[in-house]
């Protein structure tokens, strides 16, 4: 291949993580706006929680749909028309006038994000090649998940404290229009080789409404309970959607999510653990956000500073992570990285009412930002192990669907556990104030545990579920091509 060719390779990759940066970035930018953005646009309590609902249950519920979407309709397509109405919905939310246009604005948001996001890395994995490069490649789009929450924090408080909350949607609307210019020279057009372009539009309703109502059960849970009529009638018609869903795929001539993907062991066994890596690992950065502000009393711009050394930390290991996994496989590396994220957050759950940045968070945090460059990379690889190119947009949607739902349910957990053993500290404690600096910290440390133990889980998975490095090559070896099949 030409060095010319090669280069603009990795020019292509700039683009398609830039893309991603902006979508990882919003799902945290904007909650060190929270209160700014209720005062001025008359949130109730209530209703506040929509800013962030919104954006999560558009992005999660049309992830499967978009991967789908971009392989049948051309993944530079429809990774253009995400970066479009990414940026769009974002200049609208900048300049919302109400609480109403606010949450409608990160709906669409969502929706733009559940376009571009899968189509970005499914043009990654056709792209470049099974191996060294795509592990290198990879490896810069793991670093960028990893630390684009961090770095969320950190930007979200600098422009809310020195501008205005408006910033943190405004930010997105130059790097959008640049990448709408740019792509259609950089990317290159891609669909999948398939005898049809048949489209499974009752797969497409059944996951899309199965994982929509999901979450949104999930976040109504945390307001009027789990054990309510409402709540039990909610998720009992999101399971029922997502089963009729599973039952028409193992029927379609032209599956929205073909079930054969699954027999690549690596990929379901990173999907596994991409479930439950969202779901403890996700709400880590929600509670400790709430820790140092609720507890420690920091500032919006304090509290995202206090996230800058997980976040370079993340950046200067992703090139070791990519390294190793390369070098001794996935099987090895992911289950380490797990277990460092859960000694991180059992560190965590030691931190005290009194804590001190330094000796308390810092430790933990850094510990969390290994732990997090040795999971999200090698667990990005191994889920797209072995995939024919006609199904690189859709394994790429699987991923970010599983990681998403289990950040959607870990954080209603979370959030429900926080509050009940915070409940039961009070109780306990005579006098106790629920929104003590005590009372916060003991639900944050029970939850934290929680957290520390489905890590743990998750690690002993990975080393089960995923094949050796020897196995993955043999299933590459033998995976054919639509061609061949036809042939």
């Amino acid at each position: 291949m030409p060095s010319e060719t090669r280069d603009r390779r990795w020019i292509a990759l700039a683009v398609l993580v830039a893309a991603q940066f902006m979508v990882v970035l919003d799902v945290a930018i904007v909650n060190v706006a929270l209160p700014s953005i209720q005062t001025d646009l008359h949130f109730s309590e209530q209703s506040l929680q929509w800013v962030i609902t919104a954006y999560a249950i558009m992005f999660g519920g049309f992830l499967l749909l978009g991967g789908r979407m971009a392989d049948l309709l051309g993944r530079r397509r429809l990774f253009i028309a995400g970066v479009a109405l990414f940026t769009l919905s974002s200049l609208l939310a900048g300049f919302a006038w109400s609480s109403g246009s606010l949450i409608t604005f990160r709906a669409t948001q969502g929706l733009g994000g559940a376009l571009l996001a899968p189509a970005a890395l499914s043009i990654l994995t056709t792209t470049f090649a099974e191996g060294r490069e795509r592990n290198v490649a990879l490896g810069v789009w793991g670093a960028v998940s990893g630390s684009g929450a961090a770095a969320g924090v950190l930007l979200g408080g600098f422009l809310t404290s020195s501008l205005d909350w408006s910033w943190i949607f405004f930010i997105n609307v130059p790097v959008g229009i640049a990448l709408v210019a740019v792509s259609p020279l950089l990317l290159r057009e891609s669909r999948a080789e398939l005898g049809h372009r048949t489209f499974d539009f009752a797969g497409a309703f059944t996951v899309t409404s199965g994982l929509m109502l999901l979450v949104y059960a999930m976040t109504r849970a945390t307001e009027i309970g789990w054990g309510t009529a409402e709540t039990i009638g909610l998720l009992a018609g999101a399971v029922a959607l997502i089963l009729s869903f599973v039952a028409i795929e193992l029927r379609s001539k032209a599956p929205l999510l073909p079930m054969r993907i699954f027999r690549l062991r690596s990929l379901a066994g990173a999907n596994v653990t991409s479930f439950l890596v969202g779901t403890a690992l996700f709400s880590q950065f929600f509670l400790g956000t709430l820790y140092m502000q609720q507890v420690l009393h920091y500032s919006a711009l304090k509290t995202g500073v206090a996230y800058l050394p997980l976040t370079l930390t993340i950046i200067a290991l992703a090139g070791i992570a990519q390294a190793l996994v390369t070098r001794v496989g996935v099987r090895r590396v992911l289950p380490v990285g797990l277990a460092l994220a859960a000694g991180s957050l059992v560190l965590l759950a030691q931190l005290p009412a009194d804590g001190h940045y330094f000796w308390d968070v810092f430790p933990a945090f850094v510990i969390s930002a290994i732990g997090l460059a040795f999971t999200f990379i090698p667990l990005t690889i191994a889920a797209l192990m072995g995939v024919q190119e006609s199904d690189a947009g859709v394994a790429s949607g699987l991923l970010n669907t599983t990681q998403q739902i289990g950040g959607a349910i870990g954080l209603a957990a979370a959030s429900t556990i926080a509050t009940t053993f915070t409940g039961h500290y009070v109780t306990d404690h005579p006098g106790a104030s629920p929104l003590s600096g005590p009372a916060l910290t003991y639900g944050f440390q029970i939850t934290f545990y929680v957290l520390a133990g489905v890590a743990a889980l998750a690690a002993v998975l990975a080393a089960v579920m995923i094949e050796p490095k020897a196995a993955e090559a043999d299933v590459v070896e033998l995976e054919l091509t639509p061609a061949q099949e036809a042939a």
